[in-house]
């Protein structure tokens, strides 16, 4: 009896190894027909988790808020740092969910955000050194729905506290070594997918285009994002405080016709948040 059950499940294995190799080859069509020459044209990419490693949950519970960490295996000097991580969501209406650009001043190149998955896909997280070289990590997410879950009723009031900002350093602040910032963001982030509950009506897209972190006047973080990322965005990063001085946050954001073309867009408005540091 206990024979004939370990063939079954042997059987049953061999019977399911090649549908999920199909389904696999299926989901990663995006990615190798369309994305990788889109972004990467001609470039070689290292599949590897030896540089970054993304973190994200196989299911998503809110697939409007689907939490997401890049976690780097290297620190940041003046000779080696990754230059740019950019993040996608293969089956996302827009996959591009944003391009972040680091320096030796970010100390950790680390990143944590809150995303929109659209339906089941492939994450991406695609790193850039400074010498060219590129290494990607990937997660595959069961999620649907993320860009078009409705617009909460309190819109309205969004739209009052639009562009405040927060920043928190839970951990304190450590004097010359990497420390973690988070940065709260107030907006909406509309997606143009999404139904306001009041209206009935469709939003157009208004969301966060440009971020920009420094301190001191120093650049720690660049960003280029769009409507996968969440709303009222919340990142984590890292800097490095090697004297007193004032951390500074620069957002810019856009409203656009269409969620996905972006080539009839209107420049909105840009808002500026402080915070001094003491070591």
């Amino acid at each position: 009896m206990l024979f004939k059950t370990l063939i079954n499940i042997v059987v049953l294995a061999l019977l399911i190894i090649p549908v999920l190799s199909q389904a696999e080859t299926q989901y990663e069509n995006e990615w190798n027909n369309t994305l990788k020459n889109q972004y990467f044209s001609g470039k070689s990419i290292e599949e590897s988790n030896n540089i970054i490693e993304l973190d994200a949950p196989i299911r998503a519970e809110d697939p409007a808020l689907v939490p997401l960490k890049i976690n780097t295996k290297i620190k940041q000097t003046n000779d080696s740092y990754i230059k740019k991580i950019l993040v996608l969501v293969d089956k996302n209406p827009f996959p591009f969910v944003g391009e972040f650009e680091f320096t030796p001043y970010s100390g950790k190149a680390d990143l944590a955000m809150r995303i929109r998955v659209n339906s089941y896909s492939y994450i991406r997280a695609i790193a850039e050194m400074n010498d060219g070289k590129l290494y990607m990590s990937k997660k595959y997410v069961k999620a649907s729905g993320g860009c078009s879950a409705p617009v909460g009723a309190d819109l309205d009031a969004a739209m009052q506290r639009l562009g405040k900002m927060k920043f928190r350093l839970d951990d304190g602040v450590k004097s010359k070594e990497p420390t973690l910032v988070q940065l709260l963001i107030s907006h909406p982030n509309l997606s143009g997918m999404q139904m306001d509950q009041v209206s009935r009506f469709i939003k157009k897209s208004h969301f966060v285009q440009q971020m920009k972190i420094s301190f001191n006047d120093k650049q720690i973080l660049t960003a280029k994002t769009d409507i996968a990322i969440s709303s009222d965005p919340n990142f984590r990063f890292y800097f490095v405080p090697e004297t007193a001085g004032t951390l500074k946050a620069e957002i810019t954001d856009t409203q656009c016709e269409s969620p996905t073309a972006r080539d009839v867009c209107k420049k909105g408005s840009t808002y500026t948040e402080t915070y001094a540091i003491n070591p």
